[in-house]
């Protein structure tokens, strides 16, 4: 089984439990202040793992499978044999990494929490984007756009939503998710900065 399909599998399963178990949902969240005052620095993993509610499940997994299985060939193609461990290490760093400045903002807010593999998502999708921005994508299945199209819409719709706030997801985690997601497969080649810039170019 692929390792996309195995973290979705791990993410649906405490998902769904934490549906069935508010209390689960609660000691897995996003808690910078729980993180900073009681040392429970697993939160910083397992708030990737729950979601708020099906609509964000699906959409984060959804968009997980069609962008996290081309990203986890290519890792496999480049970095052989380390591919799918450096695939594994850029989804799980990007949770952690992505609530890094959410953690530093509220850790003294007792009433903050988020919830959510938004992070890590958008890690995976930029990592999409810098390898192959013009590669045709479809928004809801059915609007074509070039990648990095899709890319700005993405960041722009995480932005607006970070300021409306009121629904536990940590919108403002995309952004930094989807840095982070360019960074480390830019560090790791940094041939694809030059390729994502001709490619974008057309020349």
């Amino acid at each position: 089984m692929s390792v996309v399909l195995i973290i979705i599998l791990i993410t649906v399963l405490f998902s769904y439990s934490g549906f069935r178990q508010p209390l689960l949902l609660e000691r897995m969240a996003m808690r910078p202040y729980a993180i900073a005052h009681h040392g429970e620095w697993w939160r910083f993993i397992t708030s990737g793992l729950i979601h708020a509610n099906w609509p964000h499940l699906l959409i984060n997994m959804l968009v997980l499978y069609s962008f996290g299985t081309v990203v986890l060939r290519y890792y496999q193609l480049y970095f052989d044999p380390w591919g799918t461990a450096l695939f594994i290490l850029l989804y799980v760093a990007g949770i952690v990494v992505s609530d890094l400045p959410t953690y530093f903002r509220y850790r003294h807010v007792s009433w903050y929490a988020s919830l959510g593999a938004s992070g890590a998502v958008s890690a995976v999708t930029f990592a999409f984007v810098l390898i192959d921005p013009r590669n045709t994508i479809f928004l809801m299945g059915m609007l074509p756009m070039p990648a990095i199209v899709w890319g700005v819409l993405y960041l722009a719709y995480s932005h607006i939503m970070s300021y409306r706030g009121g629904d536990n997801i940590n919108h403002s985690a995309h952004f930094t998710g989807a840095v982070f997601g360019l960074a480390f497969t830019a560090m790791l080649r940094p041939a694809f900065m030059e390729e994502f810039l001709r490619k974008l170019l057309g020349y």
